[in-house]
């Protein structure tokens, strides 16, 4: 499965199949999110939470693929990830794109 966030595929004929997304909902256990907490009083890179948002993109981005294979779709076009709080210590994430049938080289 391609996956690109360019709205083509170069040399590539496609036909759209409609969007597709993947959604999660992500978070971290307590004993972390203290220790989140306590980094914040002396500044730096949260470790945990990069952590937590790396891996719910990937989970986001799994469940799109999977919405665009059972559309049928070669690739995924125009992809895009956005994030937002859902409550203290979790985060949602969705990536989403238009499902594309490769038809033929150009």
């Amino acid at each position: 499965m391609k996956l690109l966030n360019i709205d083509y595929i170069p040399g590539k004929e496609i036909e759209a199949l409609g969007i597709v997304k993947g959604t999660v909902v992500q978070s971290k256990n307590l004993g972390k999110d203290f220790m989140a907490g306590m980094k914040t009083l002396v500044g730096g890179e949260i470790v945990s939470y990069t952590e937590m948002l790396n891996e719910a993109r990937q989970i986001a981005t799994k469940r799109m693929v999977d919405d665009a294979v059972a559309l049928g779709a070669d690739a995924v076009i125009n992809i895009r990830y956005g994030s937002s709080a859902v409550m203290q210590g979790s985060a949602e994430v969705v990536a989403y794109g238009t499902a594309v049938k490769i038809l033929n080289t150009i």
